[in-house]
């Protein structure tokens, strides 16, 4: 008989903590090993945690709502399974080890760098709230410090500062005080909802943004896919979407411009392989960005299907974590919203995301004369560390070209 230890997975590439959104279990209860214990959200998925032990749940040990850090132990549960793998307090301690930062400290009045190991969401914090961590003392594991050594500093206000011969690390802002008055309505903030803010904040902190837009004449492209909807639909079971065509321009597009497929990796840029295409789908307040895998290498019916099998997934909370990692260039659908014309916030770690707005009819001049034609901005947000305006305005340029083109370029449906 021993007690095991359960901790927060890792359920998403760059994922570094989840909040506890519902107990499935209570203490008592016997549950199977893989059997589910609680939801739990993150800014990429919501997702179950199962059991990795057959016994008994021995202690919850947070509550609902509650966020931690990949890693850090949520319950314990009694097993007489003595031959199961390394404790989750070794999973704890191999989690942390994966991140190996250099600290700067001052002594006497000196920089000394020294290698200490933090978890991803203890730095996070740290740097937040302008905590000099090599004056906190860390009640976990070997001394290790967690976020909740961090949070009763802050929750005391004893903050423990970098000294001004050190090197400083910038608090962040903390936002005014907000005044209600008799009718306001105060809405909590979900954990979802904290998870989106947290990514979107730490885009337009660390990215310099740059934007540019691009007209093109979707004439063509309305009359080939209004003569090909009914008959798709009724053929394959599901909706050719425009957005499907759009996926597929620039999927062609990133083949012939890699470098926009490419990510900023600090002293070095990397130009990714793959043409993975984020999409951003909405449900009720949350945002969710699965993946379409290797979309050059699909055709416009393979593209409508994974859009189609990807956002149902989204809405009925069947979504996978592998089916949000891996993207590359993210295109934001913001022409269903009826939009004309926005700025995207990139998704980080990506260098672009492309706004794809709506298709309205506007009097145009085509021959010196007037004509009323189907048109459609795409709006670039760029990474300015990565990307420059030639090789993005070519980029739209030639999305343009294939746009303009169809069916007459390599756009075929199937």
């Amino acid at each position: 008989m021993s007690i095991k230890n359960i901790t927060m997975p890792q359920l998403g590439e760059s994922v570094t903590e989840g909040t506890i959104s519902r107990w499935l279990v209570q203490s008592g209860d016997h549950v199977n090993k893989y059997d589910p214990l609680a939801e739990v959200m993150t800014d990429k998925v919501n997702a179950e945690i199962p059991s990795s032990f057959t016994g008994t749940i021995d202690q919850l040990l947070v509550e609902e709502g509650t966020t931690l850090a990949v890693g850090e132990t949520i319950c314990t549960i009694q097993t007489d399974e003595a031959d199961e793998d390394a404790t989750n307090e070794k999973t704890v301690e191999n989690k942390e080890a994966n991140v190996d930062h250099s600290t700067i400290t001052a002594i006497n009045g000196q920089q000394s760098i020294g290698k200490t190991r933090y978890s991803p969401a203890v730095l996070s914090m740290s740097q937040e709230h302008g905590i000099d961590l090599s004056l906190v003392k860390g009640t976990g594991k070997e001394g290790r410090i967690t976020r909740k050594d961090l949070q009763r500093l802050i929750d005391a206000n004893e903050i423990p500062k970098v000294e001004e011969s050190a090197v400083p690390i910038a608090p962040a802002k903390k936002p005014e005080p907000v005044h209600t008055m008799a009718g306001d309505i105060e809405i909590p903030v979900s954990g979802v909802r904290r998870a989106i803010a947290t990514k979107m904040l730490r885009s337009k902190s660390e990215i310099p943004h740059a934007w540019m837009m691009m007209e093109v004449d979707v004439t063509n492209l309305v009359k080939y896919r209004d003569e090909l909807k009914t008959e798709f639909k009724e053929r394959e079971g599901f909706s050719l979407t425009y957005f499907a065509f759009f996926v597929k321009a620039v999927a062609q597009a990133l083949k012939e411009f890699p470098m926009i497929n490419s990510m900023w990796a600090g002293d070095k840029i990397i130009q990714k392989k793959d043409i993975n295409i984020s999409i951003a789908v909405a449900k009720e307040e949350e945002l969710f960005v699965p993946v379409i895998k290797h979309a050059d290498e699909k055709s416009i019916k393979g593209i409508a299907r994974d859009i189609t099998d990807l956002a149902k997934k989204v809405r009925n909370g069947t979504l996978k974590s592998e089916e949000m990692q891996g993207g590359t260039f993210t295109i934001n659908n913001t022409g269903s919203f009826g939009s004309v014309q926005s700025i995207g916030i990139i998704n980080y770690p990506q260098a672009a995301i492309l706004q794809v707005e709506s298709i309205i009819k506007r009097p145009v001049v085509v021959n010196d004369g007037i004509a009323i034609r189907d048109m459609v901005n795409l709006c670039l947000s760029l990474d300015h560390r990565v990307l420059d305006g030639l090789i993005c305005g070519r980029f739209l340029q030639r999305v343009k070209e294939i746009l303009e083109n169809i069916p007459k370029e390599n756009t075929s449906v199937y």
